[in-house]
C-alpha cells in the first residue's frame, strides 16, 4: 500500500524538464551571483540538474519544487565555493541604467564594486538568504528550506546580512557620491 501512494504522488509530479524550464534561469542567475562568475555558475548548474533528476524519483507530488531546486543549488555552490577554497566575490549584475555621462558610471561601477565586496564578506547563509529574497523573490518559507533552516531563521539571516550590508555600506557609499558630485 504505501507503493501504491507513493507511485500516485510520483504520478503527480511535473515532468523534470518542466521544472528546469520554469526555473533554469532564474537557477542560473542565483549561481551567478552566488559565485561571481558565469563559467562556475555553468558549470554549478549542471551538477545542480545533475543532483535533482537523481534525487527526483524520491520527491513528493506536493513538494515545493522550487525551494527544492534552490536547496540543491545552494549546496552546489557552497560545496565548489569550499572545493577551490577561494574567497569569492558575490558578484551581483547590476541592472543596466542609463547614465548621464562618464562620471556617473564610474561613479555606478564603484558602488557595485563596494556592494560586491561587502557581499562576499557576510557569511555564505546570510549571502544565499539575501540574494534568495531580494533578486529571486523567495518567501521566507521557501528560503528555510532552501538553506535547511526554518522560516524565522530565514527572515534572521535576511535582516542580519542586510544590516551589516548597511553598516558597510553606509559611509562609503555617501562618500563617493559626495566625492564625485563635488567635481
Amino acid at each position: 500500500m504505501i507503493n501504491r501512494n507513493f507511485n500516485k504522488s510520483a504520478d503527480q509530479r511535473p515532468p523534470f524538464t518542466d521544472l528546469l524550464e520554469k526555473y533554469g534561469r532564474e537557477l542560473y542567475a542565483y549561481l551567478v551571483r552566488m559565485l561571481g562568475n558565469q563559467q562556475d555558475a555553468e558549470d554549478c548548474l549542471q551538477d545542480t540538474y545533475l543532483r535533482a533528476l537523481g534525487a527526483f524519483e524520491r520527491t513528493w507530488s506536493e513538494s515545493n519544487y522550487r525551494a527544492w531546486l534552490y536547496k540543491i543549488a545552494t549546496n552546489v555552490a557552497r560545496t565548489h565555493l569550499q572545493k577551490h577554497q577561494r574567497d569569492e566575490r558575490a558578484a551581483m549584475e547590476g541592472e543596466h541604467q542609463i547614465m548621464a555621462g562618464p562620471q556617473e558610471a564610474l561613479l555606478h561601477k564603484e558602488q557595485v564594486h563596494l556592494v560586491v565586496a561587502a557581499m562576499a564578506r557576510l557569511s555564505f547563509r546570510q549571502r544565499s538568504a539575501i540574494l534568495l529574497r531580494k533578486y529571486n523573490e523567495l518567501t521566507y518559507e521557501e528560503i528555510g528550506q532552501a538553506l535547511d533552516c526554518t522560516p524565522e531563521t530565514a527572515r534572521a539571516h535576511v535582516y542580519q546580512g542586510i544590516k551589516k550590508l548597511k553598516e558597510k555600506l553606509g559611509d562609503s557609499i555617501s562618500a563617493k557620491g559626495k566625492s564625485h558630485a563635488s567635481r
